[in-house]
């Protein structure tokens, strides 16, 4: 079970690459038992044969997380709406955030269910962390 943050999100933000606050589409896609997080991964292609197929009321190519916000504090926080699925029937154990707006979809993060999450003729969804999508402590 792991879940993280792409080393690649993180030279892309340090280089003003990535626009996190409604700038770029972040999209959410969900993966199968056969993805693994490596960090050094760098775009959606190198996980994309690991996402689910578009059947079951998800299509491939995920969801756009919407109203996505930056907020400047001590953690720093990146958050968004929920991600919903609906007339879903299918089973996930990971979802991947991907900027769709940069030429190579880059990663952003891996979030590891921790197990099947199935859902038959009902609705999906992701419920993000009250405290943020992505956090970051400063020192």
């Amino acid at each position: 079970m792991a879940s993280g943050v792409y080393q690649r999100f993180v030279a892309n933000a340090l280089n003003k690459l990535v626009d996190m606050s409604a700038g770029d589409t972040i999209k959410c896609i969900l993966l199968n038992n056969t993805h693994a997080f490596t960090g050094s991964d760098n775009t959606y292609s190198q996980v994309s044969a690991n996402e689910l197929a578009t059947t079951g009321g998800y299509t491939a190519g995920g969801a756009a997380v919407g109203t996505p916000t930056v907020t400047q504090a001590n953690p720093i926080k990146w958050d968004g709406d929920d991600v919903t699925w609906t007339s879903a029937s299918f089973t996930a154990y990971h979802a991947v955030l991907y900027d769709d707006t940069l030429v190579g979809d880059d990663l952003i993060a891996s979030f590891d269910f921790g197990g099947a999450q199935t859902v038959t003729g009902g609705t999906f969804t992701i419920q993000w962390n009250a405290s943020g999508i992505v956090t970051f402590t400063p020192a």
